[in-house]
């Protein structure tokens, strides 16, 4: 016999009062963490990161640094994330199963990149590999949680799989050129490869990174497709600066090049892999 208080089967769970409050705590977290990154990035008279830090992560820096246009993927990533905190509110999304799986995580990490930015601008650039690597370690425990639910709908899967994308393909590329600046910022050799062999490792090491993304969100297409996009434009806007500019190094640049299209394969791959629940 059936209780009355049973769900039927693919019915939406009623909303507890922690979806309320997470709801309205992950909205005015999410707006205020987004509105302290955009100053600290340099919006609103801030100073860019670039400039921070002695411009320890200018395009100069290293032969890793994406030129400065690579940053404009932020304008994309705010206004995806400002969306996702506005989609998490409505009253409808507030039981949601993935949200309620990923809601935190994802105010976490905006949380850590407003205190990423915090610390580059107070000009403590070990401290900022630190945080970065929390950054992308939240980022990824999102990643899993998504990956195990599939989208409720076309809009969730635009607003938190392909925003969640974004971020982390371009956090993926950010945490590897921040742990180079990192290393020139407190004078560590060149470790016997020299600068060039380094970077070439990193950047090989990017690209292998985007594989791994690639095979983990297979046929999660907004997800795969956002990892693989952010990571490939990255990529290339670190072969652009090596190109031009006053820190040219062609080997690097090419790497780079092969990297960037490695990433944008793997993604686009990934992306049209079918589901496989």
């Amino acid at each position: 016999m059936t209780s009355a208080a049973a769900v039927p089967a693919g019915a939406v769970p009623a909303p507890a009062p922690s979806d309320r409050v997470r709801q309205v705590v992950v909205l005015v977290g999410a707006l205020v963490a987004a509105g302290t990154a955009a100053f600290g990035a340099g919006a609103f008279g801030g100073t860019a990161v670039q400039d921070a830090s002695g411009g320890a992560l200018s395009a100069e820096a290293t032969p890793v640094a994406p030129d400065n246009p690579a940053f404009r993927i932020w304008s994309v990533i705010y206004l995806g994330l400002f969306a996702f905190a506005v989609y998490q509110v409505l009253p409808r999304h507030a039981a949601s199963p993935r949200l309620r799986a990923t809601a935190w995580w994802v105010l976490a990490s905006m949380v850590l990149n407003a205190a990423w930015i915090g610390v580059v601008q107070a000009g403590w650039v070990p401290v900022s590999v630190v945080v970065i690597a929390a950054l992308l370690a939240v980022n990824a425990v999102a990643v899993v949680r998504l990956v195990r639910l599939r989208p409720e709908s076309t809009a969730q899967a635009v607003v938190l799989d392909g925003t969640l994308g974004l971020y982390t393909g371009w956090v993926s590329v950010a945490t590897l050129a921040n742990v180079a600046a990192a290393l020139a910022d407190g004078g560590v050799g060149e470790l016997g490869l020299g600068a060039t062999g380094w970077s070439v490792v990193l950047v090989a090491a990017a690209a292998v990174l985007s594989v791994a993304w690639a095979r983990f969100t297979a046929g999660r297409r907004a997800l795969a497709l956002g990892i693989g996009l952010a990571m490939s434009w990255g990529l290339a806007w670190i072969a652009v600066a090596r190109f031009q500019g006053p820190l040219v190094d062609t080997t690097v640049a090419w790497a780079a090049v092969a990297a960037s299209a490695v990433a944008l394969v793997a993604g686009v791959v990934a992306a049209t892999r079918r589901p496989t629940d």
